[in-house]
């Protein structure tokens, strides 16, 4: 038992209850105290990752050797003692988001879980506390080729990446035939069993469906259907990060025939941009489609909470050249909508905001921000505060000063390589940053 009140934990910081209720896997089975943390890898350099990995051997590990594993057991230490933590990066720091996973998990969901972590935790960092909320990438199947996006988790951009040739002088370790086979045996045996024991031994109380694309998965609709059949849908909270492409499989729609019988849930419809502009950042995407489905939700969460359906904007650069119309639909509906930056952490990433210098970014960060104050909502506000969020933070050109122009170039160059191979846009980068001189002129010159 620890010796804390509750009010201790909740003025800590740095506290969070993820070490004590979620567990998180991606789809090459490496586990993270949750999806936006930054851990060192040990086997494949993932998206979020400070450095590459150290080994490039495959060793999973099972849910119960991870729970109070030394690893587990100090980051619940440190984080009880109010040590920040590198892990921790993108909370503290708010670098995706202005609403954080922290304040999601320990001020609004598992607020009632405080007392338990206090008494079945001992000082040591162990507990007796199980696993209740869960984000498992059971694969990287996804039907989009999302620009912003990769081949870890989207098994289109892997097709199209081997298709073209890019694993013969370089591949990833993950996408070793070795490895490809070990990896999808411990998905199938370890993280399926022990997925589907949680299901039936009715402790989840929290279900991530995110991908990938959550809702192409078998898992997603037999795992919400046998729930369901146990009698406990109604003390499960169901949260997704979807795509909204596809909402039934084998005559099951998820708005009519599962989702009224949880508790509570979260549909964020995840978008990056409205019309051509959205379909040519989101190879796959259906803009009409896309509404029409999200208009569906909507209607079948009437008498819902509020943030049921909601928008979960990605903001990238060429995401800003299409707001208008995105926001146009955002109080049409009357909706919340979510925003988050794409994730960048070096140069290369050339879709990010704060790839274009200040003296470029700031006079279309403005221009948009004056035209958005006069219409937003309060359910629109994350928007223009993630807006005026950017001009606050370092450009790339700032935080990279050494390699920004050869990193930029090599970026562009990728970017350029992947439209050749999407031939059937009719638009393009230079069609969409011609909206703004300026922004064009930078493109043009790097």
């Amino acid at each position: 038992m620890l010796n804390k009140t509750k009010d201790e934990l909740l003025k800590n910081p740095h506290f969070c209850v993820v070490p004590w209720t979620h567990t998180y896997l991606s789809p090459q089975s490496e586990r993270r105290l949750c999806c936006a943390s930054r851990e060192k890898s040990s086997f494949v350099n993932q998206y979020i990752d400070r450095e590459k990995a150290d080994s490039k051997e495959y060793n999973p590990v099972s849910l119960k050797q991870h729970w109070n594993s030394e690893y587990m057991k100090n980051i619940r230490k440190k984080m009880l003692s109010g040590e920040k933590l590198s892990e921790c990066e993108v909370c503290d720091e708010q670098i995706l988001s202005l609403s954080t996973y922290r304040h999601w998990f320990t001020k609004e969901l598992f607020s009632n879980r405080l007392s338990s972590i206090i008494e079945m935790t001992n000082p040591d960092g162990f507990t007796e506390l199980e696993a209740i909320s869960f984000d498992y990438r059971f694969n990287n199947a996804c039907n989009f080729k999302c620009r912003t996006c990769g081949d870890q988790f989207s098994s289109s951009w892997e097709i199209e990446n081997q298709m073209a040739g890019d694993y013969k002088t370089y591949c990833e370790p993950w996408f070793e035939p070795a490895n490809k086979e070990k990896i999808k045996h411990f998905q199938n045996t370890v993280v399926e069993n022990e997925f589907a024991e949680a299901v039936r031994a009715k402790t989840i109380r929290e279900l991530y469906w995110v991908g990938g694309e959550p809702l192409v998965w078998k898992q997603h609709w037999q795992y919400m259907e046998e729930i369901i059949d146990l009698n406990y849908a109604n003390e499960v909270y169901a949260r997704y990060n979807t795509n909204l492409s596809q909402i039934e499989r084998n005559g099951k729609n998820l708005f009519t025939d599962l989702l009224p019988h949880f508790k509570a849930y979260m549909i964020s419809a995840s978008i990056d941009g409205a019309g051509e502009i959205g379909e040519f950042i989101r190879t796959g995407l259906n803009w009409k489609k896309w509404l029409k489905n999200f208009e569906e939700g909507l209607r079948a969460s009437v008498g819902r909470a509020d943030n049921s359906m909601l928008f979960d904007v990605t903001l990238s650069l060429p995401s800003l050249f299409c707001l208008d119309e995105l926001l146009d639909e955002a109080l049409r509906l009357n909706v919340r909508t979510e925003v988050k930056v794409m994730y960048g952490f070096d140069p290369f990433v050339v879709l990010h905001p704060l790839a274009v210098p200040q003296k470029v970014l700031h006079p279309l960060l403005d221009r948009l921000i004056k035209k958005y104050e006069k219409k937003i909502t309060d359910k629109q506000m994350p928007l223009l505060n993630t807006l005026k969020d950017l001009k606050n933070r370092k450009t790339f050109d700032l935080q990279f000063s050494e390699n920004y122009s050869a990193e930029f170039k090599r970026g562009k160059e990728y970017l350029q390589k992947i439209s050749a191979r999407r031939p059937e846009f009719t638009t393009s980068f230079e069609k969409i940053y011609s909206q703004d001189p300026a922004v064009l002129d930078w493109w043009s010159q790097i």
